[in-house]
């Protein structure tokens, strides 16, 4: 965006990690935004964000938000459907208590939160749904068979939204981060038998020599959010430093 300007974004998942990242460059940006989370609101969030505590795997909640958000608002321009969780295990470890939390997070709450705010982003003449997927949904991660699976509904469900609602003026997109320093890599990498190991190993893969910063999804955020992307829709781009660029077998990494 080259203009300050006065959209209204809500950012799911917004109280730390990419979220949160996300939430501070849209206020740099000068939009209004508002935050959801399953934790009360953060005691450093910016005091122009407008927090509400919700479980996007509540459907009941997310309606309310809605509701909320159209009387206090009467718009939304941007969704941001950042929120997730992460769960190591093979399909025969996972429980059903696990398939039930993860794809209620990963994919049912992204589902509840489109199907909620569509009809209201429809009246914006011009809105972006940005979904936050992983090159986990592109490629399977080795024990985490739920949430790669959790990751390709949501690139699937971007397409549909694209296709389905383009023509009430909604482009639908997906940012698919790599190796991001969140928590969430930080347990990833603590499942390796020599983490700093693995670590090294994952960094000599990214060929921009470097891990993501949380920032860096927040700036592809920004750029769909804006009026510079209104030709971009139904497309999931890779932001992961250059890591699945490169075809795996590499003599040079050995």
């Amino acid at each position: 965006m080259t203009e300050k300007c006065k959209k209204i974004a809500l950012v799911t998942g917004g109280s730390r990690g990419i979220g949160r990242a996300i939430v501070e460059r849209f206020l740099q940006e000068g939009m209004v935004v508002i935050a959801c989370g399953r934790s009360d609101r953060p005691d450093d969030l910016d005091t122009a964000v407008d927090w509400y505590s919700v479980d996007v795997a509540n459907r009941a909640a997310v309606e309310g938000l809605r509701d909320t958000i159209t009387t206090q608002y009467g718009a939304l321009h941007v969704l941001v459907n950042n929120a997730g969780v992460q769960i190591e295990k093979t399909v025969v470890d996972s429980t059903d208590d696990d398939w039930e939390l993860l794809m209620g997070v990963n994919a049912k709450g992204v589902f509840y939160c489109c199907r909620a705010f569509i009809p209201l982003m429809a009246k914006a003449k011009g809105a972006s749904i940005i979904n936050i997927g992983s090159i986990s949904g592109r490629a399977a991660d080795p024990q985490m068979a739920l949430y790669n699976a959790s990751k390709a509904f949501v690139h699937g469900l971007t397409r549909s939204i694209a296709v389905d609602h383009g023509k009430q003026g909604i482009r639908c997109n997906a940012i698919c981060p790599g190796w991001v320093l969140t928590g969430l890599a930080d347990v990833a990498f603590a499942l390796a038998g020599d983490p700093e190991s693995a670590k090294k190993d994952a960094l000599a893969r990214h060929y921009i020599g470097r891990f993501g910063q949380p920032s860096d999804i927040a700036n592809m955020a920004l750029w769909l959010a804006s009026d510079d992307a209104g030709y971009a829709t139904g497309q999931m781009f890779t932001i992961d430093g250059g890591l699945t660029a490169a075809s795996p077998v590499n003599p040079t990494l050995f």
